[in-house]
C-alpha cells in the first residue's frame, strides 16, 4: 500500500488545505513578481510547511534539478553550511532561480547560524532560500530579520476530519462520522499524522469492511469501533461507562473504569479529551437542539443515541462540566497522568 501522505501530498496551490493566508500571500507575490530572496515557514508538524515550498519552487519556473532540499538536523554544521554557501555561488544548470529548502532549521548549530547570515545578508540574485522550523523561537533574531517569515497554522479537527474523509473516499473506503472525528483527533493537528492513522486503519480493516456497494465498485466501510481497535483508542463504551457512572454519582464504579483505562495503557489526554467532549454534546443537546446537526457530523448513530438518551435526562451540569474541563487542562503536566480525573470524578460524585 502506498504511503498516503506522499501519495496525496499537494502539488499545487489548489490542493494545500487550511493553510489560506500563506497560499493568498504567496500567490499575489509571485503574480506582482515580488520575489522576496529568503522566505521562513514556521509551525507544527504536518502542517503543509515543506509541500508550499516545494509548489512555491515550481510557480517560480524552477526545474527539480535547480531544487535543494536539506536537512538542518543532519547537516547541522559549519563545515554543512559552508558546503553550502560554496554550492550558492554555482548559476542554475536550467531555470531562472535555484531554490534552497532547508527544513527544521532550527536544528543548526551557533557557528552554521553565523555563516548562513552572511549568505542571506548578500545572497546571490539567483537564489532564493526557503527556511522550515517547527521551533521558531530557537531560530535567531538575525536570520528572522532577514526572511519573509509565514506561520502556518494548526488545522481544525473539522478540516482534519474533512480532508481524512475526502482521502479515504479515493482509496476505495468511507469513514463513517465517529471514525473520522477519531482519526482527526488522533492526528494532533497535523496531516501527516491523521494520513498516517488513516493508511494503518485501511491496511489493517478486513474484507468484512466491504459492504456497501458503489455502482459496481466496492466500497469500504470503517466505522469507530474499527478505528479504535486498530489504533488502541479508548473506546466509546468505556468512555460512556464513565460518564453513566459520574452522572449517577457513582464514584466507586467510575473509579475503577479510570483503573481500567490505566491497565490499558491508554492514553489519558486522549481519554480525558473524549469525555469531556461527549459531555459537552450531552449539554448542548439539552439547551440548544438547534446544536443536534453539528454534533450528528462528528458521532457516531450508537453515540448519538448515547448523547440524545443521557441529554433527555438533564443529568450534566455546567458545574460538572467545569469540574471536568479544569481536570483535562491538569492531565497534560499531571506526574500521575489519571490523578486530574479520578479527583474530578470525586468532587462530583461525593
Amino acid at each position: 500500500m502506498p504511503v498516503l501522505y506522499r501519495t496525496y501530498r499537494p502539488s499545487k496551490w489548489s490542493d494545500v488545505v487550511g493553510q489560506e493566508q500563506v497560499v493568498g500571500a504567496l500567490k499575489d507575490a509571485i503574480s506582482s513578481k515580488h520575489i522576496a530572496h529568503a522566505y521562513l515557514f514556521s509551525g507544527s508538524r504536518g502542517t503543509g510547511k515543506t509541500s508550499v515550498a516545494r509548489i512555491l519552487a515550481r510557480a517560480i519556473e524552477t526545474s527539480e534539478e535547480d531544487v535543494y532540499e536539506i536537512d538542518a538536523a543532519s547537516n547541522r554544521g559549519i563545515d554543512d553550511i559552508r558546503h553550502l554557501r560554496e554550492h550558492v555561488a554555482v548559476l542554475p544548470f536550467s531555470s531562472p532561480l535555484k531554490v534552497y529548502i532547508i527544513d527544521e532549521v532550527h536544528m543548526l548549530s551557533k557557528d552554521a547560524w553565523n555563516a548562513l547570515l552572511k549568505t542571506l545578508e548578500e545572497p546571490p540574485a539567483h537564489v532564493i532560500f526557503i527556511l522550515a522550523t517547527t521551533e521558531l523561537e530557537k531560530v535567531p533574531e538575525t536570520i528572522i530579520s532577514r526572511c519573509q517569515t509565514f506561520s502556518f497554522r494548526r488545522p481544525s479537527r473539522d478540516v482534519i476530519r474533512a480532508h481524512v474523509s475526502d482521502i479515504a473516499k479515493k482509496e476505495g473506503f468511507t469513514l463513517d462520522a465517529g471514525a473520522a472525528d477519531l482519526i482527526a483527533l488522533l492526528g494532533d493537528g497535523s496531516f501527516r499524522d491523521a494520513l498516517g492513522t488513516l493508511e494503518k486503519v485501511i491496511a489493517s480493516s478486513e474484507p468484512r469492511a466491504f459492504s456497501a456497494d458503489s455502482g459496481a465498485k466496492k466500497v469500504g466501510v470503517i466505522k469507530r469501533a474499527d478505528v479504535e481497535e486498530i489504533t488502541g483508542a479508548p473506546k466509546a463504551t468505556l468512555v460512556n461507562d464513565l460518564i453513566e457512572q459520574i452522572v449517577s454519582k457513582d464514584a466507586d464504579k467510575a473509579l475503577a473504569t479510570i483503573g481500567k483505562a490505566v491497565e490499558s495503557g491508554l492514553s489519558m489526554n486522549i481519554f480525558m479529551t473524549l469525555i469531556l467532549e461527549k459531555m459537552r454534546f450531552i449539554l448542548l443537546t439539552q439547551f440548544s437542539p438547534s446544536s443536534k446537526q453539528q454534533i450528528q457530523s462528528r458521532t457516531s448513530e450508537d453515540d448519538l443515541a448515547f448523547i440524545s438518551s443521557l441529554a433527555g435526562k438533564k443529568l450534566v451540569t455546567a458545574a460538572m462540566l467545569s469540574i471536568m474541563l479544569q481536570a483535562s487542562t491538569d492531565t497534560s503536566r499531571a506526574s500521575i497522568e489519571s490523578l486530574p480525573l479520578e479527583l474530578a470524578v470525586v468532587k462530583i460524585c461525593v
